[in-house]
């Protein structure tokens, strides 16, 4: 067995923890443990500790001892349906989709809704009706309006979680199944649920199928692939010839052991071209370790230690090695500076685990492209046979939204066939960046039709990664450009920094900042700037420099 390969004899010991429940009718069950034989100390795994060590240091990657424990214990919870976007022209447009069941006010203001356990397994919800918690505002907030305020909307938890009255009340991934298809049904997002974690956290993600109402003849199994992502266990890997589908009415828990920091994006592998074009894709992103190390730090030296890491360490033997050790000549004295907000879900930090301070950021923003098809997804509404060769996209995706609502702050609301109104849109794609500071885009490419390009103007572009590997060569020369516009296939990333400093000293502060004021991100291909027949819309958003 291979070094980086530990991680399945994980994923096979903890099988039968986490194995889907037989489709019976409605046999959904979620699983967040608070503690595994990874993570053994529950109250230790709500939080991410400081970065020691490798926490196995045995032969080969076998575990041995653990000498540090390292990351935390991540859930979170999906549905898989359907649901309605509404367009920038105010087209109401049918989709697939996945939809959230945890993190419901994380994902509504924009945030991740990846959780740890003790917020995750929160088994007190408040009072969950359909479409929460976009009803919590009423229902006379108008379709494609913005909501503003969430009110006192707070709960992250699992929808449906139950105690187990036949087990002590504990909390062991039993669930009421009547808030879940309260919440899930016609409850889908575009694009999917947010998920992020950082290296090392064991991440368990629970895909619960509730279904689609607006196609009773439809009996369409989902799964989760998480593509390019260095999965151990194909068991978990979504692609059903080599794992498992899940049915209507029943729930499956996937497990991962986070390696390899980068930006990556997921799917349903079930009848690819379909599903992705309906909607249901979305974003993953992994943290470093390098946000971990002590302040202070010499982040070479800290990049050094995690080469004693038999999972994840990088030398001249390793062709997939993505973040070799910097070279002499690049600035290998810099030291880990303050990373801030303490809950993880946006803050300042480091792209990769870089050795040198180089991909440094001070915010963060997901920037995922897709493209729709309205004829195809009437079609998909309407029980007629869809034309996957004539499929052709006519509005353009920054976040599920197209210009000008990319520019619109908060999320943006449809009122769907149950009369209730749904956060479809949650997040905006507006940029805000500090004077003088960094702004690093998690650009993924999730269309199936286009190649996308965007382009910068006033703010050059710095590319450092691609596909979530670090652009370094195997000697540790960092191979970063410049550039005013970038281009994607579907199924690629990209991780650019937006820097508002014009000019840098040798110990990075800004000696000549970029004005302050409003500047675009937007496509160069101009029949890609248009919400169907409408023009000016489509791929373009604002980046602010405050």
């Amino acid at each position: 067995m291979s070094s980086r390969n530990w991680g399945a004899v994980l994923s096979l010991l903890m099988f039968p923890l986490i194995a889907a429940i037989p489709a019976t009718s409605q046999s959904f069950m979620v699983q967040c443990p608070s503690s595994t034989i990874t993570h053994p100390i529950a109250i230790n795994n709500n939080s991410e500790p400081m970065y020691a060590g490798p926490t196995y240091t045995g032969t080969n990657g076998y575990p041995s001892a653990p000498a540090h424990v390292n990351g935390a214990i991540k859930c979170q919870q999906i549905s898989g349906g359907e649901g309605f976007a509404t367009m920038g022209d105010g087209t109401q447009t049918y989709m697939f989709a996945f939809g959230p069941l945890s993190g419901l006010a994380d994902i509504a203001a924009g945030k991740p809704g990846t959780e740890v356990p003790a917020v995750f397994n929160d088994a007190s919800p408040p009072s969950l009706v359909p479409g929460d918690p976009a009803t919590t505002n009423g229902a006379s907030d108008a379709p494609h309006a913005n909501p503003g305020t969430l009110g006192a909307f707070t709960f992250n938890g699992a929808v449906g979680l139950a105690p187990d009255l036949d087990n002590g009340a504990a909390i062991d991934g039993h669930v009421d199944p009547r808030p879940i298809m309260d919440v899930a049904v016609m409850n889908g997002n575009i694009p999917a649920p947010l998920m992020a974690i950082d290296e090392d956290d064991e991440f368990f993600l629970t895909l619960t199928n509730v279904g689609q109402i607006m196609r009773p003849d439809l009996f369409e199994q989902h799964t989760v692939h998480f593509h390019g992502y260095p999965n151990a266990s194909a068991f978990y890997d979504g692609v059903p010839d080599a794992s498992v589908a899940i049915n209507i009415g029943a729930s499956f828990t996937y497990y991962y052991l986070a390696p390899d920091a980068g930006t990556y994006f997921w799917h349903c592998h079930i009848t690819p071209p379909e599903h992705l074009q309906m909607g249901m894709v979305g974003q993953i992103y992994v943290r470093p370790r390098q946000d971990r190390v002590a302040e202070g730090t010499s982040l070479y030296t800290a990049l050094q230690n995690q080469q004693t890491d038999p999972r994840t360490k990088c030398d001249l033997t390793d062709i997939l090695c993505s973040n070799p050790l910097p070279a002499s000549s690049n600035s290998v004295a810099a030291v880990k500076t303050v990373v801030s907000d303490s809950t993880r879900q946006s803050k300042a930090g480091y792209a990769y685990n870089d050795g040198d301070g180089s991909t440094y950021y001070d915010v963060e923003y997901p920037l995922q492209i897709h493209g729709f098809d309205p004829n195809f997804h009437f079609v998909g509404m309407t029980f007629n046979p869809e034309g996957f060769a004539d499929m052709k996209d006519k509005y353009f995706l920054l976040n599920g939204r197209s210009y000008p609502d990319t520019v619109t702050d908060g999320p943006l609301t449809t009122q769907s066939t149950d009369g209730s109104m749904h956060y479809s849109q949650p997040l905006p794609s507006i940029i805000n960046i500090p004077a003088g500071g960094r702004a690093l885009l998690r650009i993924s490419d999730l269309d199936v039709t286009e190649y996308q390009t965007l382009a910068s103007l006033g703010i050059p572009m710095k590319v450092i990664a691609l596909n979530a590997k670090l652009l370094r060569d195997q000697d540790g020369h960092n191979m970063y450009y410049n550039t005013n516009s970038i281009t994607l296939a579907g199924g690629e990333s990209l991780d650019v920094i937006l820097d508002a400093c014009a000019v840098r000293g040798t110990d990075g502060s800004c000696t000549t900042q970029i004005p302050a004021g409003t500047y675009y991100l937007y496509t160069p291909n101009l029949d890609h700037l248009s919400n169907d027949a409408e023009n000016f819309g489509g791929l373009m958003t604002e980046v602010h420099i405050n």
